[in-house]
């Protein structure tokens, strides 16, 4: 059969090949012919047969010089076309994997809605009044967001500034953060803490953590031993190194007060009761809150974060590029995990050694904890699991790429040579890293955790190293393998 006859297989689904040679002795040219059985192919007798004829490594067949003829057999005589198959199992394939991927969404709804139907709604229903301490930017977006839950819930708002808690009162929008943002008639503002705490079902601590012990101590005798506190406050005390965890009920002078942390859109609380309804009292159509059990790796994940926000703002305003950012936020995150896990390991060993070693019982250890130096291995322990979760790694994401937050601001503006006092007096919203970046490296040397990154932040802010010699030093570190 000619050449011109032979078709041009696009497709090959198991192949089956049978050869047979023929050599002519007197001369160096070989015949090779192949014959293909392809079970898939578009033609009525699957069966191709392949020649070739090669002397001296050049392919040559018959008179017309081509390299292969792919001839079908006779009894074939109409094929049908390869690419009007190819295209109708291109179909068929892109079909199933519809199908696969429709049948996988169907499984998540009903898990959606049998989990649902399982969950208790009430919590809102149930809630009348929420008190939210401080009138800063997240105070009042909560408060806010809290109060359009639910019209008849009423949502007060302590704080300082008579001025703000008239424009909220008369005109109902945050004349210092928000002047162009109306809030929800039912939040009230008040300077009064009786007023505000009276009856509360839940309290949200917006407070900066630097103010927040003197602040508690001057409201402690309206609180209600009950009431649940949802800390909304990230970083450490500077000179105690506490987290709000510590400081919120040794401030109200009772160890039981119900405390949640709210970070990154995950409340954690050890009462997992507590946690469940306060997810029910925030979550929302547009808001998606989960529970964490880890407290404590919550809380140093939220504290952590912002000073190396202020390392990122710094690689911005230095204009050192993407790359120089991805390398500094993974070896932040590098940081934060050991400090955070380096307390867990300890915690275990010193445990183990008070049982098998000294006989001591568990809970008479704890007991006697508060008068010991181990106190920080008691309160410290973080999961690895809440670092890369949406609290850890999650929440260093947004804060050092995204240009709203105030850490990266703060470091933004040293990189590109301004003065720390200048920035901070500049600025009408606290920044949270800059009193937190010294708490850390001593809670790091308390754990024997090198830290240099954010070693390097805390010396930027006490004025001992210039942002450009902080990067040649860190440069200049030893090379080691990736832990």
């Amino acid at each position: 059969m000619a050449a011109s006859n032979s078709i041009e297989p696009r497709l090959f689904l198991n192949p089956i090949f049978t050869t047979s040679t023929t050599t002519n002795s007197s001369t160096s040219l070989h015949i090779q012919n192949f014959k293909l059985k392809l079970p898939h192919f578009p033609t009525k007798n699957p069966t191709l047969v392949f020649t070739l004829n090669s002397s001296s490594g050049s392919a040559t067949t018959n008179n017309n010089n081509d390299n292969t003829i792919i001839t079908p057999y006779p009894d074939d005589p109409d094929p049908e076309p390869v690419s009007a198959v190819s295209s109708e199992i291109r179909t068929r394939d892109g079909r199933d994997r519809r199908k696969i991927v429709k049948v996988a969404w169907e499984k998540l709804v009903r898990w959606s809605r049998t989990w649902r139907s399982k969950a208790k709604t009430d919590i809102l229903e149930r809630t009348n009044k929420v008190v939210v301490l401080g009138g800063g930017s997240f105070g009042t977006a909560m408060a806010a967001h809290v109060a359009n839950k639910k019209s008849q819930l009423k949502v007060y708002m302590l704080m300082r500034d008579p001025a703000v808690c008239q424009s909220i009162n008369e005109k109902h929008c945050n004349c210092r953060y928000f002047p162009e943002q109306k809030l929800p008639e039912n939040v009230i503002a008040t300077t009064d803490a009786k007023t505000a705490l009276l009856g509360a079902d839940y309290c949200l601590h917006a407070m900066p953590v630097q103010f927040s012990s003197s602040f508690l101590e001057g409201i402690s005798d309206y609180v209600d031993p009950g009431l649940p506190f949802i800390s909304l406050s990230k970083g450490l005390e500077l000179n105690t190194l506490r987290m709000m965890s510590q400081i919120i009920p040794q401030a109200l002078r009772n160890p039981r007060q119900p405390f949640i942390a709210l970070s990154a859109m995950v409340v954690a609380s050890k009462d997992r009761k507590l946690a469940n309804a306060v997810q029910q009292l925030l979550a929302s159509k547009h808001l998606r809150i989960s529970t964490s059990s880890d407290v404590t790796g919550v809380e140093i994940a939220g504290a952590l974060k912002n000073v190396l926000a202020i390392a990122a703002g710094i690689v911005v305003g230095m204009n050192l590029g993407n790359n120089s950012m991805a390398a500094l936020v993974a070896q932040g995150c590098s940081e934060i995990r050991w400090l955070a896990t380096k307390a867990a390991t300890q915690l275990n060993s010193i445990c183990l050694h008070c049982l098998l070693e000294k006989k001591m019982l568990f809970p008479v250890f704890a007991s006697l904890s508060q008068n010991l130096p181990l106190l920080h291995f008691l309160k410290m322990g973080a999961k690895p699991t809440t670092i890369t979760g949406l609290s850890g790694t999650g929440d260093i994401m947004l804060t050092c790429f995204v240009n709203l937050s105030r850490n990266r601001t703060v470091g933004v503006r040293l990189g590109s040579g301004e003065k720390l006092d200048d920035i901070l007096s500049s600025m009408n919203q606290v920044a949270e890293g800059v009193s937190t970046a010294g708490a850390v490296i001593a809670l790091a040397q308390k754990y024997n955790v090198k830290m240099p990154v954010l070693t390097a932040v805390a010396r930027i802010i006490d004025n001992e190293l210039t942002p450009k010699k902080a990067v040649l030093e860190l440069m200049s570190l030893p090379q080691v393998e990736e832990v």
